[in-house]
């Protein structure tokens, strides 16, 4: 009996695998597509840490002081990180807090309570948000955002740049992100709980706040955690809005300068190759990286421990 023999279905039919030039092709541009990403993110990741080398290998610099020490002013020697990084975070967390909530009513609603007609119509326009550019929102921050706050707290109180204004519209900004994934992530959660709750006698919101939401949290979650990485790595708003000048204040209506900040004002003048400023723009960068990084991490974490598996 030959081979040809041996492949042959009782049936008749041919089981010898056939060469599809098509599908080989086209997995190979996908395996190269792979390949091509990672080369690109380890030469990011080699550029930052060569340059950022040469920043803590200057005179004066030293790891253990930039960790510990609350003043940025690489020019007469002071590199303590913590004004940078604080206001970084003050600027996300008030983000998150405006975005959150709001993305995940919307996004509860588009799943549970719109018809498909207004789906179809909300969705797009909210995604829409997502696709103004970030120097429009700084502007917004600046030109609205602030001289609202200031006619509500007081002009005495909210200084012209600050960071309330500069987080409350970077929530403005990720709010189509969280809304779009959460809302994917309640979509896709099967029917037949939905029914089987109904059957056991819940309300619509019941359903939507008791036995959907927890079956997506997964992904809800890490459209949280990618929501935050977003706000932390944005640059305009805080550039435009949050203030120039590294300032270690829990005050939300001071100014701040923010790591990307920070990177976009000392590099718009004229530095000259291998000084501490230069060299800090890396190390800064090297810092962003590693916190989304660890973002990142959190996130297939959460997602990994949350997941519901339904057949």
């Amino acid at each position: 009996m030959t081979d040809e023999n041996h492949m042959k279905h009782p049936t008749g039919y041919n089981l010898k695998r056939r060469i599809r030039p098509t599908e080989t092709l086209i997995q190979t541009l996908l395996f190269a597509s792979g390949v091509f990403s990672i080369f690109i993110t380890l030469g990011i990741v080699y550029e930052l840490g060569k340059e950022s080398l040469l920043f803590f290998q200057m005179p004066g610099v030293s790891i253990i002081d930039t960790l510990t020490t609350f003043e940025w002013k690489p020019q007469i020697g002071k590199f303590g990180i913590w004004p940078l990084v604080t206001s970084t975070f003050m600027t996300s967390l008030i983000a998150l807090a405006i975005a959150i909530p709001l993305g995940l009513s919307v996004a509860i609603y588009l799943s549970e309570y719109a018809s498909p007609k207004v789906r179809g119509v909300l969705k797009p326009v909210l995604e829409i948000l997502a696709g103004i550019p970030t120097i429009v929102y700084g502007y917004f921050a600046l030109t609205f955002m602030t001289p609202l706050l200031r006619s509500i707290f007081g002009s005495d109180v909210v200084q012209i740049y600050n960071t309330a204004s500069a987080g409350l519209v970077m929530g403005i900004l990720i709010l189509p992100l969280i809304t779009s994934m959460s809302e994917d992530s309640l979509t896709a959660v099967p029917r037949s709980l939905r029914e089987a709750a109904y059957g056991l006698g819940a309300t619509k919101l019941e359903v939507a706040v008791q036995v959907v939401l927890p079956a997506a949290l997964s992904g809800i979650a890490a459209a949280i955690i990618i929501g935050a990485s977003r706000a932390i790595g944005e640059t305009m708003i805080v550039a435009l809005a949050a203030g120039a000048g590294p300032n270690f204040t829990f005050n939300p209506f001071q100014g701040a300068e923010t790591i990307t900040g920070h990177i976009v004002r000392i590099s718009g003048g004229d530095l000259s190759y291998d000084t501490v400023d230069y060299n800090s723009i890396f190390a800064l960068g090297l810092l962003l990286f590693f916190i989304t990084l660890i973002l990142n991490i959190i996130s297939q974490r959460v997602v990994r421990r949350f997941r519901e598996v339904y057949e």
